[in-house]
């Protein structure tokens, strides 16, 4: 790390490294927007190099994923708390997908990146072992009790994850409401979690 970087106040290793620039990338997103964003920027906002920033992260695409996972706990923990009361897997998943879309926007990190033409950058990784132990985190923190295993529960946060990132790219014309989404969850998704396993 360069001596005359980092405003004269260097990391202390890596990982704050990381963190610091990603806090910058965050600070940079919620001025200029994330369209707007550059590498530029946030080397600016931290007084160093883009080549410094470069040594952590490899394109702005990388930064504004790291940025929208670096809001996935609150957001985790509020998503949680609004299922608290639901025992039933199927109206569980309903619930969870149809208040994640509706809410989605409102998330400072995740939503941000959607608002703004992201969808494609989260839709190639839906299914990255990120976004994957993420799902699973999800699942494991609802009230429920899943009778799946580890190999079953994978293959539902894929689909809960496809379904959502489909449902909220590529909307109903016209737009479902709330009650209209959830009828629609209800009557093909649910049932999704009752069928039995094949071999």
């Amino acid at each position: 790390m360069r001596t005359r970087g980092w405003q004269g106040d260097l990391p202390r290793d890596e990982a704050e490294a990381r963190e610091r620039i990603v806090a910058a990338t965050r600070r940079c997103v919620e001025r200029h927007g994330a369209a707007k964003t550059t590498l530029a920027d946030v080397a600016n906002e931290l007084g160093v190099t883009r080549q410094t920033v470069y040594r952590y992260f490899s394109s702005i695409a990388d930064l504004l994923v790291a940025v929208g996972e670096s809001g996935a706990e609150q957001f985790l923990d509020r998503l949680t708390a609004h299922v608290a009361d639901i025992r039933e897997p199927g109206e569980a998943l309903v619930e969870a997908i149809a208040h994640t879309i509706e809410h989605i926007a409102e998330e400072p990190h995740i939503g941000l990146l959607l608002q703004t033409g992201e969808t494609e950058l989260f839709s190639r990784r839906a299914t990255s072992s990120t976004a994957m132990d993420f799902g699973l985190a999800v699942l494991h923190r609802f009230p429920i009790e899943w009778s799946y295993d580890e190999i079953e529960m994978t293959g539902l946060v894929e689909f809960m994850l496809r379904t959502f990132l489909s449902l909220l790219e590529h909307p109903s014309d016209p737009p479902r409401d709330g009650e209209e989404l959830r009828a629609y969850l209800r009557r093909w998704v649910a049932p999704a979690l009752l069928a039995p396993a094949t071999s």
